[in-house]
């Protein structure tokens, strides 16, 4: 089976080969027969009908500072794809959100990966909500009072923006901190969204897990550190990644969740968990599969491609 391939995401010309998840998503792609064709999301258009795309066939290779050629630029038709990779990192704003109505229109008859309508409604720090049994304490609020008495019955907390990632805008705020007012004004100047505070877990100092999983199903783990007096373990702030392996708490998570996300189209998922609790499930862009090649030779791109391949061939 060859499949055309269009990816919808961050300037290829830019990205860490070493790292970057989406590369290894085309690599794989590339090995199994399967054509390419790139473009950022602000070449992504509506025109009378039709679900366009101005970009450029590639081919990718890992050879660092020469990792794509591109071919001449063009625009398509993406009703005439095989599949559309809506991989563009975060943050969930307005912009983001439009792609995924415009993407609507061709899916499923391009399989679009992950399901825009429910990456859509399932944003990463939301869908966490429907398993309260998995989760540490939670507050979603923009309302001051309510994130105090929050902070008051919990005493150590993580507040950050609703739609962030990266871990930008990540603050803890323990006990006897006074910042609490302020952050709050911070925020509210720069939008209108609520704030997320949650609980603090210790166990952060052990690594933040990030869990793979495909189709539902877990695949694998790494492990991501924080660095020294450093709460945020996400690798864009310094984290270091690091095998580790799946517990039994682990296991009984994906269980619970990984019907939610298989039922609603959510391919390529990355959880996040810290100690025994569930703390995000992302679906815009999740990361980690070099690491996880890496650290246990998990393939989890092919993994990914075997999902892929098999729902096309059923349409």
């Amino acid at each position: 089976m060859s499949l055309k391939v269009a990816l919808q995401m961050d300037p290829i010309g830019t990205v860490n080969i070493s790292a970057d998840s989406t590369f290894r998503i085309a690599l794989e792609a590339q090995a199994r027969g399967h054509s390419l064709f790139f473009y950022t999301p602000d070449k992504l258009a509506y025109i009378e009908g039709r679900v366009v795309a101005r970009g450029f066939p590639v081919e990718v290779r890992r050879e660092a500072g020469n990792h794509v050629a591109y071919g001449p630029e063009a625009e398509v038709d993406l009703a005439g794809f095989d599949v559309v990779w809506l991989r563009q990192d975060p943050p969930f704003d307005m912009g983001y959100i439009t792609t995924t109505h415009i993407l609507d229109m061709i899916h499923p008859g391009t399989l679009v990966v992950n399901d825009p309508f429910w990456v859509r409604n399932f944003p990463e720090k939301l869908l966490v909500l429907r398993f309260p049994d998995l989760t540490p304490p939670t507050a979603i609020a923009r309302d001051l009072a309510t994130i105090r008495a929050f902070k008051d019955r919990h005493g150590d907390v993580i507040l950050k923006p609703l739609y962030g990632n990266g871990g930008a805008g990540v603050f803890r705020l323990g006990p006897d901190d006074r910042n609490l007012a302020s952050l709050h004004e911070l925020f509210s100047g720069i939008n209108r969204e609520p704030l997320i505070v949650q609980k603090f877990l210790p166990d952060v100092a052990k690594g933040d897990k990030r869990i793979i999983l495909v189709d539902g199903e877990a695949v694998g783990a790494i492990n991501r550190v924080p660095q020294p007096g450093e709460t945020r373990s996400n690798m864009h702030v310094g984290g270091r990644p690091e095998k580790i392996g799946l517990t039994p708490r682990d296991l009984e998570i994906c269980a619970a969740i990984g019907p939610t996300l298989r039922d609603h189209g959510q391919v390529f998922v990355g959880i996040d968990v810290i100690g025994d609790w569930l703390t995000e499930i992302n679906v815009t862009s999740p990361t980690g599969l070099q690491e996880l090649e890496r650290f246990d030779g998990t393939n989890g791109a092919a993994r990914i491609w075997e999902v892929i391949e098999a729902k096309r061939a059923v349409r």
